[in-house]
């Protein structure tokens, strides 16, 4: 009953295509991020030789800390927006909180070294890039799924030939597997972009200068208590920042999405040109129903529906990487609501990629579809005759091929006693009264296993 009164599909309808961002970008996946961020930095507070009101952690007490991050539960996750019903604060409930979770233990005696030194975005922008850090992980592992299909295609397909399409008009023939292998390989190349890519975060205080810290503990090296923490938890140091971190590392991960999601909807559009051509056929699926009307229908929806829910993907995270890295002097709130929709930019492109690979799960080559198109279009061979011409210095190579060709059909015959009326070289004219559309694919099959 709750996903007939969801408002977003994502928690509705596709709730199923998209559960493992439970976890991840729910308000529980944020609280329990921001609980894991304080707890790392209370240790790191107690590992710190300087700072002697804080005493160092025994074996069993470093072990109930880690505990209290680790073991977080939704019945923790309640206690905390319990608390926040009353302080009207979400991080400064988390405080209270493991205050609460630490009372009448040998820990109590550092609870006022919880959130030590902190604004709450030193906890919020950690918290914000472990969501992603961990989010980035389950879409990757989709979209090298999603690309080794593709790949698996391009190698079983490599030398099946294919009349190519440019401007929407027959052009030199390619093979299908060659035509996929482009797509994995774009898509990788993004993926590897997106790899590169390690979240900043900053734990330097109000507004970045670590200001309180030095009060308290001028003899501290502050900067290096917060690049360790900061890496112990995956993330990178950014050291100079205002009161929030910049947001540009999210942005540069967002337009990364974006770009492999733009790869995957072009890819989603060819197919479903492809089908239209007959190039590929869909499997049925028994019970499966096209058309309320038309019986006979049996439509690409899986890739339409990737095609919708990838252009909403990369509607919100473009949105979301323009407006992030801009905030009003040292710190305004715009981007603490914009940030609580980052699992919908993750939610809609996993929904999407598991689409495709649904729709590609029901493809089949048809073969005679493909060969038949090519039989139609020999004036494609009017391109290696006119090159031999030229090779040969025969005159106006071109102009010739173009008025026999330009707009208009020709079949295998006219192409042949063209070529025979050539005075060319033996080798030459043989080769070319050997060629088919067919078989004039170049070094495509060669490249098809570069994927």
């Amino acid at each position: 009953m709750e996903k007939l009164f969801a408002i977003s599909p994502i928690d509705g309808r596709y709730a199923g295509k998209c559960s493992e961002f439970r976890e991840v970008f729910s308000e529980f996946g944020l609280i329990k991020r921001r609980v894991l961020v304080e707890c790392t930095w209370l240790e790191a507070l107690c590992d710190a030789k300087e700072i002697k009101e804080c005493p160092a952690l025994k074996p069993a007490e470093r072990k109930a800390l880690k505990a209290i991050a680790e073991d977080f539960s939704a019945e923790d996750a309640q206690r905390v927006k319990d608390i926040e019903k009353t302080t009207n604060h979400d991080v400064k409930a988390v405080e209270y909180f493991l205050k609460e979770k630490i009372a009448g233990t040998s820990l109590e005696k550092r609870t006022e070294f919880i959130h030590f030194s902190c604004t709450s975005e030193d906890i919020n922008n950690m918290s914000h890039a472990l969501m992603l850090r961990d989010g980035k992980q389950v879409l990757r592992a989709a979209m090298d799924e999603m690309t080794e299909k593709i790949v698996k295609m391009a190698n079983d397909y490599a030398a099946v030939p294919m009349l190519a399409h440019t401007h929407g008009q027959p052009a030199s023939p390619t093979t299908v597997g060659k035509e996929l292998a482009v797509v994995a390989a774009r898509l990788k190349r993004q993926a590897g972009e997106i790899d590169r890519l390690v979240m900043p975060a900053k734990m330097n205080g109000a507004v970045g200068n670590f200001n309180a810290h030095l009060s308290a503990y001028p003899n501290v090296d502050w900067e290096k208590l917060a690049d360790k923490v900061i890496k112990s938890l995956g993330l990178r140091q950014n050291r100079l920042t205002t009161q929030i971190e910049s947001h540009d590392g999210i942005a540069e991960l967002f337009d990364a999405i974006c770009r492999w999601n733009s790869i995957l909807l072009d890819f989603d559009r060819d197919v479903w040109m492809y089908v239209s051509m007959g190039y590929f056929k869909q499997k049925t699926v028994k019970g499966e129903i096209g058309s309320s009307t038309m019986p006979h229908k049996v439509n690409p929806i899986d890739f339409e529906n990737s095609e919708g829910n990838l252009g909403l993907a990369n509607a919100v995270m473009g949105f979301m990487a323009r407006k992030l890295p801009i905030s009003r002097m040292q710190r305004d709130l715009t981007d603490s609501t914009t940030l609580r929709n980052m699992g919908v930019g993750f939610g809609y492109t996993l929904i999407a990629i598991r689409s495709t690979q649904k729709g590609l799960g029901k493809l089949e080559l048809n073969l005679d579809r493909l060969a038949e198109d090519l039989d139609h279009n020999w004036e494609v061979l009017a391109e290696p005759i006119q090159t031999v011409m030229r090779k040969v210095g025969m005159d106006h190579p071109y102009e010739r091929l173009k008025e026999l060709t330009r707009g208009r059909r020709v079949n295998a015959e006219i192409m042949q006693d063209f070529v025979k009326a050539l005075p060319l070289p033996k080798a030459d004219k043989d080769r070319l009264l050997k060629m088919t559309p067919g078989s004039y694919i170049g070094i495509a099959e060669k490249l098809a296993h570069l994927a």
